[in-house]
C-alpha cells in the first residue's frame, strides 16, 4: 500500500483535460517577452466568436512561476482556452506589481477582448485593471478579488471562506477532548484578499475553540478576545491581525517567522502544538521549522493546494493535511465564463462579493479536504493505471489529474 501511494505522491505534471477540441496558447515570464506573434489555430474558433487575427483574444496574467500551484494553473487554461477555441496568452508577474501593470499593458496591445488576472497586489491592481476598462475589455479576476476599483467585472474562485473553515475545524477536531494546546496561526499575504477571507474561515471556528479553553493563541496577541470577524466588515481588524503573522506566500519568510515564533516560546508553550498555515508551501517551510524545535513533540498542521511535495510530506507525517482546490475545474468554469462573454453572452452566476466598491457577480467552486487517511482509499478505488513506465490518474478530479512517475 504505502508503495502504491508512495506513486500517486511522485505526480508531477498537471493534465487538466477538457471537453473541447485544440488551438495553440502562447506562455511567457513578463511583459518583455510577448512580443511573440499571437498563438496560431489549430482548429477552428467557436461558431459564434471570431478569431481577431492581429490580437489575442483571453490575455491571461498570473502571480508567479515559483509556487507549482500556478503552473497547474497555467497547464489548465492553456487546455481549457485552446479546446474552446479561442486565442490565448498567458503571463506571470513574477510577485512585482509593475510587472503585473506592464503585462497588462502588452496584452492590450495585443487586442486582447477579455483579461483574466490572478492579482500580486489586490489593491495596486486596480491601475492595471483601470487600463484594460478603459480600453473596453472585460475584466475576470481569477482566484483572488481585486479591491478598491469598479473597473472588475466578474470574479471566478473557490469558496476561500470554506477553505479556511475546514483548515480550522481539522484542527479542533484533532485535538478533540483536550485543552490548552498550544496552537499558533499563520496567514497569506496583507496583500492578497484571499488571505483576509482565509483567515476569517479559519478564526470562525477557532475563535471558540480558543474561548472554551481547548486552544491556548502563543504567537498573535492580536486576537486576544475576538470573536468571528467578517472579512468585509472586520477588514481593518483583520489587516491587524495578519499583518503580525504574514507569511507572505513566501516560504523563507514563513520559516523565519516559525523560527522567532519559537525563540520566543518557552517550553511550556510548546510540546504537542497546533498550527495554522495558509497554504501547502508556507506548510512545509513551517513544518520545518518546528520539526527542528527539540521542545516539539508532536504537530498538526494544516495547508491547501494538494501540492506534490506537500502530498510527500502527508504521505510521510509531516504534514497533516491539505485543502485540494481543483484548479482543473476552476479553468473549465473561467473557460466558460469567457466563452460565454466573446460569444455576446451573460455568463450565469451564484455569488456576488464585495471588493469594498461594487459587489462584484462571482462564481464559486468547492474544496476537498486530503489526509494521510483518504489517499488509500484513492488508490483503492482504482484511480489510477500504469503505462508505458508511468502511473496515470484515470479520474480527472482526483489531484489535478496529474501524472505519477514510478
Amino acid at each position: 500500500m504505502k508503495k502504491a501511494i508512495a506513486l500517486l505522491l511522485a505526480l508531477i505534471m498537471a493534465l487538466s483535460l477538457v471537453a473541447c477540441g485544440g488551438n495553440k496558447t502562447t506562455t511567457s515570464d513578463t511583459a518583455d517577452n510577448t512580443n511573440d506573434a499571437a498563438a496560431t489555430e489549430d482548429a477552428a474558433p467557436a461558431d459564434d466568436a471570431t478569431t481577431d487575427d492581429s490580437g489575442v483574444q483571453v490575455g491571461i496574467v498570473l502571480p508567479t512561476k515559483e509556487e507549482p500551484r500556478w503552473l497547474q494553473d497555467e497547464a489548465s487554461f492553456e487546455a481549457a482556452l485552446s479546446s474552446a477555441g479561442f486565442t490565448s496568452e498567458v503571463l506571470f508577474s513574477q510577485g512585482k506589481s509593475e510587472t503585473e501593470l506592464s503585462n497588462v499593458e502588452a496584452l492590450l496591445e495585443k487586442n486582447i477582448k477579455v483579461l483574466v488576472i490572478c492579482a500580486q497586489d489586490a489593491a495596486a491592481a486596480g491601475a492595471a485593471v483601470q487600463k484594460a476598462k478603459d480600453a473596453g475589455v472585460t475584466v475576470v479576476c481569477y482566484d483572488r478579488l481585486i479591491t478598491g476599483t469598479d473597473a472588475v467585472d466578474y470574479y471566478i474562485t473557490f469558496n476561500s471562506f470554506a477553505v479556511g473553515v475546514e483548515q480550522g475545524q481539522f484542527l479542533i477536531d484533532a485535538y478533540a477532548g483536550q485543552t490548552d494546546v498550544p496552537l499558533y496561526l499563520y496567514s497569506g499575504a496583507v496583500t492578497d484578499n484571499n488571505a483576509f477571507i482565509f483567515f476569517a474561515g479559519a478564526w470562525s471556528v477557532l475563535n471558540k475553540a480558543v474561548a472554551n479553553g481547548q486552544f491556548v493563541v502563543e504567537n498573535c496577541d492580536a486576537v486576544a478576545g475576538l470573536g468571528a470577524l467578517d472579512p468585509d466588515a472586520d477588514h481593518e481588524t483583520l489587516a491587524g491581525i495578519l499583518g503580525t503573522i504574514t507569511t507572505n506566500w513566501d516560504f523563507a519568510t514563513a520559516k523565519t517567522l516559525a523560527e522567532g515564533n519559537l525563540v520566543a516560546a518557552d517550553a511550556s508553550q510548546k510540546g504537542n502544538v497546533a498550527i495554522l498555515a495558509p497554504n501547502d508551501g508556507t506548510a512545509r517551510a513551517i513544518a520545518d521549522a518546528f520539526s527542528a524545535d527539540s521542545d516539539i513533540t508532536d504537530y498538526v498542521i494544516t495547508g491547501q493546494d494538494a501540492e506534490n511535495a506537500s502530498l510527500k510530506y502527508i504521505q510521510d507525517g509531516k504534514q497533516s493535511m491539505t485543502v485540494w482546490k481543483n484548479t482543473a475545474t476552476l479553468a473549465e468554469t473561467t473557460c466558460a465564463l469567457v466563452a460565454d462573454l466573446l460569444n455576446g453572452n451573460i455568463p450565469a452566476t451564484e455569488a456576488t462579493y464585495n471588493n469594498q466598491v461594487i459587489d462584484v457577480p462571482s462564481v464559486e467552486q468547492a474544496v476537498t479536504v486530503i489526509t494521510a487517511d483518504t489517499l488509500p482509499d484513492l488508490i483503492a478505488a482504482g484511480n489510477f493505471r500504469r503505462r508505458a513506465g508511468y502511473s496515470l490518474i484515470r479520474d480527472r478530479s482526483i489531484l489535478h489529474g496529474q501524472r505519477i512517475y514510478p
